[in-house]
């Protein structure tokens, strides 16, 4: 459809951000949300331009046609719960309704947002993108809901029974891609999202999960190109930049590796795993390396390395924590009870789920860093090595020779000696994250050059 459609797409429509004016929040017409994306990716040009806007959303009005305004400023900035409670007001106004399932999306809350892509979809039958907003709004909740085989069962009845005109977007395949990929057959998936980037080269979603499966599946030149491109579309996502900066590391970049950290730190002082990579990568800029140093890296800082992806929580749990950009043990403790239970879809259940994870470590929520690795050492939630040097099993992680890659996947893991590593089986290590095909096999010959296997095998 034409543009004056509310929930048409728009493909590249953000290379020129930086080139045109800030938009009036207060006057200027929005009629669609594709030019609210347009726009959005101005707000973020330039640190005065989102200072600018920031005050201007603030000073709007919380009803009526301010409030609507009000309610898309607050989208465009990432302040998505606050925009559901503005735009909720506007269920009539297809511009508002459509923002407001986005936001719901990004608040992990797919549930809520199938009704409103429902209608729209039904409003606009033509159009794919309320389609397919909706086809992945129902894929989450399902995946909330039950379990993966069950929701790419009803993933794959939906996309069967979409209008054929849908099949040819990219929004169906990628959909597909998706189904392919809650399958694991990722060559059917890596085709679904490479026709559905030759559909729309700036799908975002797309080009995110094109990415990192590439990246898992050893094509590293793909991987960069599709990150590469989602760096040039504002705002730039954390997750992106430091997928990116980890490729470039693989790649022996590190300069453009500790560029992406750097940024990130800059953005949040805090975030100790980008804090982490940059030293890694500023390390690597020197063409140091010190083995004595590696060796005696604090064991206590590993444990709360360890991904919440290892640990058995349930489904909704394991996606909650995931939305709320909580990646590792040591992210959880930093929060208190009250802090994720008032997060959606959030509740007693899995707080009690997360307590008892924490309470097998010595760990409790509301911990700062220090606490945690003092409580680590006296509980033993560390493991020690033994001081036997025959003792291929004690042997350091460091000893093997590891890519960076592979290496952190396997620290992550908990893992300080090739003992511990023959702990776990090769799919447990697939799954861990930026960790692939690739990885395993260097992996597996190092073990096997050592003489030790991975768990289960002969």
């Amino acid at each position: 459809m034409t543009s004056p459609n509310p929930v048409s797409s728009e493909a590249a429509s953000q290379e020129t951000a930086q080139e045109d004016p800030l938009f009036n929040l207060t006057t200027d017409e929005i009629p669609s949300f594709a030019a609210i994306q347009h726009e959005r990716a101005k707000v973020f040009s330039r640190k005065s331009n989102h200072n600018g806007f920031e005050r201007t959303v603030a000073d709007l009005a919380n009803s009526g046609e301010e409030g609507r305004r009000k309610g898309l400023g607050l989208w465009m900035l990432g302040q998505f719960n606050e925009a559901i409670v503005a735009l909720e007001q506007h269920p009539d106004d297809d511009v508002a309704a459509f923002t407001m399932g986005q936001a719901l999306m990004s608040a992990c809350r797919p549930r809520e947002a199938i009704a409103v892509f429902e209608r729209l979809s039904q409003k606009y039958p033509d159009e794919p993108r309320p389609r397919g907003a909706c086809l992945d709004a129902r894929f989450d909740a399902a995946l909330l809901e039950s379990d993966p085989v069950a929701a790419a069962d009803k993933l794959e009845k939906n996309l069967a029974d979409a209008p054929e005109a849908f099949a040819s977007s990219a929004e169906c395949q990628y959909m597909t891609g998706r189904l392919h990929e809650t399958r694991h057959q990722p060559q059917a998936a890596l085709d679904s999202y490479t026709a559905a980037r030759e559909v729309d080269p700036t799908h975002r979603a797309n080009l995110f999960r094109l990415a990192h499966l590439s990246e898992r599946t050893g094509l590293d030149e793909l991987a960069l190109e599709c990150y590469e491109t989602l760096m040039t579309m504002l705002p730039i996502d954390r997750t992106i930049m430091m997928n990116l900066g980890i490729l470039y590391e693989d790649l022996g970049r590190d300069q453009d590796a500790a560029a992406c950290y750097d940024t990130i730190v800059s953005q949040e002082p805090m975030n100790r795993r980008a804090r982490l990579y940059l030293e890694d990568a500023r390390a690597g800029m020197d063409m140091f390396y010190d083995e004595d140093m590696e060796k005696k890296e604090d064991r206590l800082n590993q444990i709360l390395r360890i991904p919440i992806t290892d640990f058995e929580l349930s489904v909704r749990a394991r996606n909650c924590l995931n939305k709320m950009g909580i990646t590792t043990l040591g992210d959880l403790v930093e929060k208190t009870e009250a802090e994720l239970l008032t997060y959606k879809n959030f509740g007693e259940t899995s707080l009690a789920e997360i307590k008892e994870i924490l309470g097998g470590k010595g760990l409790r929520l509301g911990m700062a860093r220090e606490e945690a690795v003092a409580s680590i050492a006296r509980t033993g939630g560390c493991p020690v090595a033994s001081t036997n040097p025959d003792d291929i099993s004690a042997r350091p992680v460091s000893s093997l020779g590891l890519s960076i890659r592979a290496r952190r996947a396997v620290e992550n893991l908990g893992c300080l000696t090739l003992g511990d590593i023959t702990q776990h089986t090769e799919q447990e290590l697939l799954g861990m994250p930026n960790f692939g095909v690739t990885s395993m096999l260097e992996l597996k010959t190092k073990l096997a050059e050592a003489g030790v296997r991975l768990k289960g095998e002969n």
